[in-house]
């Protein structure tokens, strides 16, 4: 299986190839019939089967579950390509003849890159149970993807960098992670190091939030879980300012985004920040994730 994210045109283009072992006109069926996609793919779908087609999708029908979405087909050429536009987002299955079986391409076109391990692994479950359901296997439906898995695309397409730019009077270091638990377990592994040491405004942040490199002023805002912000400062005098924030995710758990401002001197201080920055992230989110599976257990894969 061979697995890409790109970017054209400023979109985010995630390509997933996986040789199936069954030609293109069984493989049809299961990735364009509504009773067949409902056995592998994350929403109930209606469709219109033709170019311009009305697409609906549903997820359930619980007081909890999300209002349908439309979509549109904007590719329909039976058993060779099916594509369709759903929430501005766009989706494109290809099955090419190979040998007894064939190759699936599948593509997912969209924005947020920070997003792409959720949805890499997410759509990797789904494709694992297309394949079962090709063998005659029943799906599972409680199955989700691994921690484990989802850090492992992090990695695999760069997701875990920060940014840096020029702010014209200094500099703006900026980490946008998508994590795989909820803001208040996100908080607790934040605050755990120093359990007796309460958050408050204007007291020191808890270590967790803190790296060496910056001496930590006072908290000047707080909203627990979701926000802190303090001062750093040289020689005692405030330089700039550090935030985190736990912003809404994927579905997969919060997501992280950390600034920090500084001077323009030294000229070395976006690089120390990527560098340290990343060092602490990193580490909380495979503590993260590590604890997402063993609450999940034998229901996430990969």
């Amino acid at each position: 299986m061979n697995e890409s994210l790109d970017t054209v045109h400023g979109r985010q283009v995630l390509r997933i190839e996986r040789r199936l072992a069954h030609p293109p006109e069984k493989v049809w069926p299961a990735v364009t019939e509504p009773e067949h996609l409902r056995e592998w793919f994350p929403a109930e779908v209606r469709l219109d089967p033709r170019a311009g087609g009305r697409m609906t999708f549903s997820f359930g029908s619980g007081p909890d579950a999300p209002p349908e979405s439309v979509g549109r087909v904007d590719a329909y050429e039976p058993p060779r390509l099916f594509a369709f536009t759903w929430e501005g987002e766009l989706f494109r299955i290809e099955l090419h003849p190979d040998g007894p079986g064939c190759l699936l391409v599948f593509s997912h076109v969209f924005d947020d890159r920070a997003g792409a391990a959720s949805f890499a692994s997410g759509w990797r479950i789904c494709l694992d149970a297309l394949d079962g359901v090709l063998e005659g296997r029943a799906p599972d439906r409680s199955a989700r993807p691994s921690g484990r898995l989802h850090e492992s695309y992090v990695e695999r397409f760069g997701l875990a960098d920060g940014v840096a730019e020029d702010t014209g009077d200094g500099w703006r270091v900026r980490f946008e992670r998508q994590l795989t638990r909820p803001a208040e377990a996100v908080w607790a592994a934040l605050t755990d190091a120093a359990p007796d040491r309460p958050t408050a405004l204007g007291a020191p942040p808890p270590p967790g939030f803190t790296t060496d490199e910056f001496p930590a002023g006072p908290v000047s805002t707080l909203a627990a879980p979701t926000l802190l912000e303090y001062t750093w400062e040289v020689a005692g005098a405030a330089a700039g300012r550090i935030r985190w924030e736990l912003v809404q995710g994927t579905g997969h758990g919060a997501r992280l985004v950390l600034e920090q401002t500084g001077p323009a001197d030294p000229p070395s201080g976006p690089a120390t920040a990527l560098a340290a920055w990343r060092r602490r992230i990193e580490p909380l989110a495979r503590q993260l994730a590590e604890e997402a599976d063993r609450l999940t257990g034998d229901r996430a894969t990969g």
